[in-house]
This record gives C-alpha cells, structure tokens and sequence, in this order.
C-alpha cells in the first residue's frame, strides 16, 4: 500500500487558512498513528495490506481500557439509570458516539494513504453491526437514547388557506366601426353591419326607384339618406 501522499506523520491532511491542519485532520493523523502502532505491536505483528475487518473489531475493543463511559452491567442496580447516584464497580468502555466518529475518521485516512475503497476494512458490514450493537447496549445500559437527527421539513399552509385559482381569460369585446371605409363593414353582397345598432342592413330598392336599406331587425325600411 502506497504512502506517496502522505505526510511525514504517515497521514495526508488538508491545511486551515493559517497552514496549519485543521483539528479534525489533526485528529485523523493520530489516530491514524495508533492504529498503524496497534498493528506493529500484533501479535505476531500484522502488516496494513493484510488487515481485516475482524482486526478491527479487535482493535475496538482494545480501545475500551483507555474508554472513560460508565457503562452498567445488567446485574447492576443502576443500570439504565441515566444519573446513578453512587459509583458502581461497572467497568470503563469507550462511548459509542466516539467510537462512531473513530470508525469514520479512520475509514477516511486508509484511503487517503493508498487504500482502495473495496478493500478498506473500516467500512465491512461486520464493524457496522458492531457499532450499532455497542449503541444499543449503552442505551439500556446508560439510559440514553441515541436518535438520529430528522431532517426538517417546511411547514404545512395554514389552516384554511388555499391558493388562488387564476382568473379566466376574457375574450375583449370586438372593437365597433364607426366609419363606413369599405374594410369596416361586413359586407355580404352589399350587406353590412350598422355601426350603432349592430344590425345587418340590407340595400334594396322602393317602388319610386328610391334606394333603401332593409333592417334585418323584423321591421322597417330605413332611407338611405338617413344612414348618410
């Protein structure tokens, strides 16, 4: 496994504003160390390409004499008690949340060091199920419940309020003609549309040869001259 791009800590780190390593990447780095000083002092000593997720597990566990959680035992009286109120002989574990953050910071740094993604074993399905049993027993244990946090969804409209349909569209009335040019009346064979009264007017002829218009409105004979 290559180390090409690590630094002299055998961890690469993105540097802060200042150009030194933020916490976090500070953090990785040792515990980085740790593991690699863990697999050196294996026995017999363990080498970085052929690490398993069942080392570590054992790694994990060998981490809980350093822990500072109580976590009670099922005969003890205070177990599920979240605030015992008089120490207990319960031994000392590391708490699930900061073996959680271990886990991902470690997974992180095997790829960052020339570990391929398939073969990291910081991300097998036996170091999940580990980390979720260690939850659940110091839950009952401790008396916490660990939740996830929900992501937060936008509230609903207030009661009774409901959005406005649109408007209809409203065909506009069709403009009227007042003058008598040719391309404002509708003309059919001499027919067209009074400016006024909207009606259809008919030229005919009277029987004294007067020219007349016929109102399509039942009626009347209308002269001509009065249209003019």
């Amino acid at each position: 496994m290559s180390s090409a791009n690590s630094d002299s800590s055998g961890n690469s780190g993105a540097a802060n504003g200042t150009g030194k390593p933020s916490r976090y990447e500070s953090q990785k780095r040792r515990d980085w160390n740790t593991f690699r000083q863990y697999l050196r002092n294996h026995r017999p000593p363990l080498e970085l390409s052929r690490c398993s997720g069942a080392h570590v597990l054992e790694f994990l566990r060998y981490l809980d004499q350093f822990g500072k959680t109580k976590v009670h035992a099922a005969g003890c009286p205070f177990f599920g008690h979240p605030q015992p109120p008089a120490p207990c002989p319960c031994p000392l574990k590391q708490a699930w949340g900061s073996l959680d953050a271990l886990v991902g910071r470690l997974r992180a740094a095997f790829e960052e060091n020339g570990g391929q993604p398939e073969a990291n074993p910081f991300a097998v399905r036996a170091v999940r199920l580990y980390l979720r049993e260690v939850r659940d027993s110091q839950a009952k244990a401790r008396g916490i419940a660990y939740e996830k946090k929900k992501r937060k969804r936008p509230p609903p409209p207030p009661q009774g309020h409901s959005p406005q349909p649109p408007l209809p569209m409203v065909a506009a009335p069709p403009a009227v003609a007042y003058g008598r040019q040719a391309a404002d009346l509708n003309l059919v064979n001499g027919a067209y549309t009074h400016h006024l009264h909207g009606h259809l007017m008919i030229p005919a002829t009277d029987a004294v040869g007067d020219v007349v218009v016929t109102d399509a409105h039942p009626g009347g004979m209308i002269p001509l001259s009065v249209l003019n």
